[in-house]
């Protein structure tokens, strides 16, 4: 019995390193996460993995849930819909994206 706990318990250890990354963590690596090709913005203002390697899917998702949280609280202060806060950040994200980079057009990957 204490034998399966600590092999569940080493498993799950081992799996929390690739999920668990902090804010700051995610910031950091964000840059060359995009300026490599591995992420990109979409027009639902959220950041999307565009070629899986790394810690991509885990700062994508990282970041995406702290804007997230942004997009919730601009709604709620000026009394609009999420929907409409995030359509209107991925506009922005996009148009702010260097050339080179990804965006995601029409549901496909194109460099900008």
């Amino acid at each position: 019995m204490k034998r399966a706990l600590s092999a569940g318990v080493l498993l799950l250890a081992l799996s929390l390193p690739a999920a668990a990354i902090s804010l700051e963590e995610a910031i950091a690596a964000l840059g060359s996460a995009k300026a490599s090709g591995q992420l990109g913005e979409q027009p639902d203002g959220y950041l999307g993995v565009v070629q899986p390697s790394g810690q991509a899917a885990a700062v994508a998702a990282r970041i995406n849930q702290a804007r997230q949280a942004e997009y919730q609280r601009v709604a709620g202060q000026n009394g609009i819909g999420l929907k409409a806060v995030e359509s209107l950040a991925g506009q922005k994200a996009i148009a702010r994206t260097p050339a080179g980079q990804y965006i995601q057009q029409g549901g496909r990957w194109v460099r900008k």
